[in-house]
């Protein structure tokens, strides 16, 4: 697989803020890490969707998660937390 981005130590920061965990209704995610390095691959790669590499998963079901978690504001979430630490390299600046 690529570099990986999220540390153990960042991945607690958000880990419950993340929608899928057991305790919420509904499914449970299978592995929200893996999504969230499919989603910094785009951010730092440009690529289009579709080229998202397959130990990653189904392009488009990633793209749909994507979609789903900015509907929900789940991204505002996890970069206000990240942005409080100082050493926030990946996020994303202006959109």
């Amino acid at each position: 697989m690529t570099e990986k981005y999220f540390t153990d130590e960042k991945w607690a920061l958000i880990e419950s803020l993340l929608p899928g965990k057991a305790s919420d209704p509904g499914c449970t995610a299978r592995d929200n890490r893996l999504f969230l390095e499919a989603f910094l691959w785009i951010a730092r790669t440009g690529r289009p969707w579709r080229e998202l590499p397959p130990e990653f998963g189904k392009w488009f079901t990633v793209y749909a998660r994507f979609r789903r978690w900015t509907q929900k504001g789940v991204w505002v979430r996890v970069f206000a937390t990240l942005s409080k630490r100082g050493d926030c390299e990946y996020a994303l600046i202006g959109a």
